[in-house]
């Protein structure tokens, strides 16, 4: 087997979100969103920086509860509003950066509910990709309490 098709080169995550796929789709394109639910459980945001266009970057920071930064950044490569986000993922090591994957995202419209697509790929070795598995799972639903709360302000808006 070539190590293009060996399995462990590849990350699939499949969800279905109670939220309209506009909304999916925006808490992942705006820092004020990002800081709520990015990272796996306990962990928080110290830094959220977004350039959401086609070319543009983000950086951000999330933090262990101990304390111990990551740091992670990419450039969107594809944006196609509000169906699928393409970018470059990688963690930054040390002030050096470290090695670039690319996770695509597709958001499908499933009569007021999101079914969410993620796949992310190439990784080095098994360990990583279940490493990322199990951070990405934890920071969906992190996502979905988030989306929940966004939801009751939403509806609560309507009615005043």
């Amino acid at each position: 087997m070539t190590a293009s098709t060996e399995p462990c080169r590849e990350l699939r995550i499949a969800r279905v979100f109670d939220a309209p796929r506009e909304r999916v789709f925006e808490v992942w394109t705006r820092p004020e969103h990002q800081v709520h639910w990015m990272g796996p459980k306990d962990f928080t945001v110290s830094a959220c920086e977004i350039d959401f266009r086609e070319g543009g970057s983000y950086r951000t920071c999330i933090v262990e509860p101990t304390g111990i930064e990551y740091w992670m950044r990419g450039e969107y490569r594809e944006i196609v509003v509000p169906e699928k986000l393409v970018f470059s993922f990688a963690w930054e090591e040390e002030g050096e950066r470290g090695v670039e994957n690319v996770v695509t995202l597709q958001f499908f419209d499933e009569g007021g509910k999101t079914r969410f697509e993620f796949l992310q790929t190439p990784f080095q070795s098994v360990a990583e990709r279940d490493g990322h598995n199990g951070g990405w799972t934890q920071c969906f639903d992190r996502l979905a309490a988030y989306l929940e709360t966004c939801m009751i302000t939403a509806h609560a808006d309507e009615k005043s």
